[in-house]
């Protein structure tokens, strides 16, 4: 990886004119590159070169087959280019090489996708009264800025991308100033692929100078952004002065209900995949485990010995054999441990396995985890006589391997619990009787549930929040596409030119009646 990275505007490399920023190892602490940021004056003749392209046409008004085609080569490109990819994002997110390995070749899908759905979409002819033929017909909206998170880089920024690029737009990406340096290298591939210059752009820079500049701009159409609930509202704030429109992907405190009919060891692993991929660092986290207490000492045995294996086999993310990797930062780290300790301290929750900063070296491979920002899998139960449920861990999203497990008697109480949330984003059902999953699946404030399983994510399937804090819209599918475009209406009269004199001389003499619509 060079030193400096420069932003990509215009189909080519080019140097920001704010401060470097630089980008850290979360393994070590160290500054491994420096990535050219972006100024408000860069923002600005960003948006004119992206609108530019847009209103050539180029891109904008090419023939869907002719976009699928490129979609297709994008995909195909990107597969070529995963080993150098998934180097990177190890390294800049501090992800554990054998989640990247399975995560980054699966992106190439939502370029197929968005190719294959271009290449079927049909355009309606609604039904009208007389002689009129009305179709309609899906247009980009021109130029759209997407904001996307560190915790995966490149599989948000490719889930924006696939639709936007496939609608015709033209797209400004703002990646995370922690993680953007492998949003930088599709730069390169999707010029290759296709994309003319100035349809897709990638400007780093920090959030409260490059991501307001983006959504204040007057000539930006939609803004797309995935982050915490506060960002989003301040984002949504801004785009809505413009009456641009807006999706956000925000905050989540996932539930993940183990029943009693549910089979313990498929439960606990569903439990310990759903809350410490990532390290805890994904919005649909399962940080929330509601068990039935009839099984609640049975399944914490066996979750307590699968969590201490998994923090065993901690060390280097680039060790194939490491379970989980570091939080992304020393704030991201700080703020877990501020409130694992809140809970701890304050009697109302106690630690069974975890709940301290990991210090020292790995048994796996001597990685010394003073250096990065490690915390281990942890799992908190009530404190004796006190009730978790009244802890902030309970109530806001910490984005770290941090789970609270809590019991229930009923069916009814657990969905009360599992409700107990300003967030309504992902959520895990746990159970081997059907009946029992559609009926508290129904129940489940929720824009995604899981049954028997956790963060599945296909292109097809829409992806969003029940709820604000949860945010608006929804990633994935024909709805992502539609939320891309604007819809025209075209009518057509083709009665005779006799008949349309008869029947549409709205001011003729004698006062006759005449057709309203």
């Amino acid at each position: 990886m060079a030193p400096n990275c420069l932003m990509w505007v215009a189909g080519r490399d080019q140097p920001g004119e704010a401060m470097l920023m630089p980008v850290e190892d979360p393994a070590t602490g160290e500054v491994f590159a420096h990535c050219h940021a972006a100024s408000t004056s860069d923002v600005e003749r960003t948006v004119a070169l992206a609108h530019a392209a847009f209103s050539s046409g180029t891109w904008a008004r090419s023939s869907r087959h002719h976009r699928a085609d490129v979609l297709e080569k994008c995909a195909g490109l990107l597969a070529e280019a995963l080993p150098a990819l998934i180097a990177v994002e190890v390294r800049q997110t501090g992800r554990a090489i054998r989640e990247m390995n399975a995560q980054v070749p699966s992106l190439v899908r939502w370029f197929k996708y968005y190719a294959s759905l271009l290449r079927v979409e049909e355009r309606p002819v609604l039904p009208t009264s007389g002689k009129l033929h009305n179709f309609t017909e899906r247009l980009p909206l021109g130029v759209v800025v997407q904001i996307t998170p560190f915790n995966h880089p490149l599989l948000i920024a490719v889930k924006k991308l696939a639709p936007a690029l496939a609608a015709g737009n033209s797209v400004i990406v703002k990646p995370s100033e922690l993680t953007p340096l492998s949003t930088l290298l599709l730069g390169p591939i999707l010029k290759e692929a296709g994309i003319p210059d100035g349809v897709f752009n990638v400007l780093p820079g920090h959030g409260v100078v490059v991501g307001e500049a983006l959504a204040k701009h007057p000539l930006v159409r939609k803004v797309d952004i995935t982050g915490g609930s506060a960002a989003g509202r301040a984002v949504g704030r801004i785009v809505g002065g413009n009456l641009a429109r807006y999706t956000a992907e925000l905050g989540g405190k996932a539930p993940l209900i183990v029943f009693d009919k549910a089979d313990l060891q498929l439960a606990v692993n569903g439990i310990v995949f759903g809350s410490f991929i990532a390290s805890g660092q994904t919005c649909i986290a399962s940080t929330r485990i509601l068990v039935d207490n009839t099984i609640l000492p049975q399944l914490l045995d066996k979750l307590v010995s699968k969590t201490e294996s998994i923090t065993r086999r901690m060390g280097s993310p680039g060790n194939s054999g490491s379970m989980m990797g570091p939080l992304i930062s020393a704030k991201q780290l700080d703020g877990v441990e501020a409130l694992v300790a809140e809970a701890i301290e304050g009697g109302k929750a106690k630690a069974v396995t975890g709940g301290r900063r990991m210090l020292g070296t790995s048994a796996l491979d001597g990685t010394d985890f003073s250096q990065g920002y490690f915390y281990p899998p942890t799992v908190l139960v009530s404190g004796k006589g006190s009730s978790i449920l009244n802890t902030r861990i309970w109530r806001e999203e910490a984005f770290g391997p941090v789970i609270v497990v809590v019991g229930f008697d009923t069916e009814e109480q657990a969905v009360g619990l599992a409700n107990d949330s300003e967030y309504g984003l992902g959520a895990g059902i746990w159970t081997q009787d059907l009946a029992q999953a559609f009926r508290v699946s129904e129940q489940i404030h929720s824009g995604i549930i899981w049954v028997n399983t956790h963060h599945r994510n296909d292109p097809s399937s829409p992806w969003g929040g029940s709820k604000p804090s949860s945010g608006v819209g929804s990633e994935n599918g024909m709805d992502a596409y539609h939320a891309y475009t604007t819809i025209k209406s075209t009518i057509i009269n083709y009665a005779s030119t006799e008949e349309s004199l008869a029947a549409d001389d709205w001011f003729r003499e004698g006062g006759t009646a005449v057709r309203y619509g």
